[in-house]
């Protein structure tokens, strides 16, 4: 089988392309990445000169270019990535969330329909159901109900898919996952960010009042789970992929600084960013129930390896804070009011 990974040079991307030339020597990756400022080929150096993996630079809402991928390469599937995915920068650019996201996934699933592929897997998120209360879980009925510029083109995203699916029969399956962490996660989300800054002795910038509450996954379970629903799953369907593990953002910031032997006054609350969800809790069951799949990783244990492997790769993020993402990181956080008080 040859697939095309979309995003596959991002932090969920590359680790899904290793995971797949591991677990299928058959297999023939095509990775399609625009080589944007979080999709980095530092993060496939594992795979440099693997005959069975094919990088290409290049932008999937250049439909030209997809039609001669899939042609050129006999593509049977593609498992889209691609996406500008962080709130933060939705909020400052959204335009180009609705363009990548939106507008780019209307160019593989054209492609897709014009080619006959196998598959089609659109790689979503948790937020595009909006935030919970104190109780309960999203589950794939949920209404969507996003909140934000990046989560409302990511619903876009797979309402786009699943209406190719009803009216052109195109194989889509959609999985919405819960916030991930693991090896090659750019320095702008959470874990990344707290654990570089630990290490360094610097603020670290906690939203509000470090009380928002996310479900995290390794990586590794995410990408077990997407090859799962990517072979066994049922076409037309959504799956949700969870962690089972319902931290508050300071309880992640805390196991952090204790694993790295830190003080907690390196915490400094900085003001909320607008519109920020609650809380996510994602309900996982159909996977279990239909596909056999639970994550294996426990978070106590993923996380001290996730930060090991940041002190083990420290070449590899020290070339990447100190280029643009220093200019973005000061405008997050540089000018928001800081307090130690929690």
């Amino acid at each position: 089988m040859t697939l095309l990974v979309t995003g596959g040079a991002g932090f969920i991307g590359s680790n899904f392309v290793m995971f797949m030339l591991r677990r299928y020597p058959e297999y023939r990756i095509v990775n399609l990445d625009k080589l944007t400022y979080a999709g980095n080929l530092e993060n496939l150096t594992e795979i440099q000169g693997n005959l069975r993996h094919t990088f290409l630079q290049g932008d999937i809402c250049d439909a030209q270019l997809v039609y001669e991928i899939l042609e050129r390469y006999h593509v049977d599937a593609i498992v889209n990535f691609a996406a500008e995915s962080h709130v933060d920068r939705s909020i400052l650019e959204a335009i180009e969330f609705v363009r990548t996201n939106v507008e780019g996934t209307g160019v593989l699933l054209e492609a897709a329909k014009r080619h006959r592929l196998k598959k089609f897997l659109q790689v979503s998120t948790d937020e595009v159901y909006g935030s919970l209360g104190p109780e309960g879980k999203f589950v794939e009925s949920t209404p969507l109900h996003p909140n934000s510029p990046y989560a409302s083109s990511k619903a876009s995203a797979d309402l786009l898919a699943l209406a190719y699916h009803h009216t052109f029969g195109l194989p889509i399956m959609i999985t919405r996952c819960s916030n991930n962490y693991g090896p090659y996660q750019f320095p702008e989300k959470l874990i990344p960010l707290m654990i570089l800054n630990a290490m360094t002795d610097k603020p670290l910038p906690v939203y509000g009042d470090g009380g928002n509450i996310r479900d995290w996954i390794h990586v590794d379970d995410h990408c077990a789970a997407i090859d799962l629903v990517l072979h066994e799953g049922k076409d037309g369907e959504t799956y949700n992929i969870g962690g089972n593990t319902e931290l508050r953002n300071i309880d992640v910031v805390r196991r952090i600084l204790k694993h790295l032997n830190k003080p907690e006054s390196l915490i400094q609350f900085v003001e909320d960013r607008p519109g920020h969800d609650r809380r996510y809790a994602m309900d996982a069951g159909k996977m279990d129930r239909e596909l056999g799949w639970t994550p294996r990783k426990p978070f106590d244990e993923g996380i001290v390896e996730t930060v090991e492997w940041y002190r083990r790769n420290e070449e590899w993020w020290k070339r990447i804070v100190s280029g643009e993402y220093q200019q973005y990181y000061k405008m997050m956080y540089g000018e928001r009011g800081m307090t130690s008080k929690e």
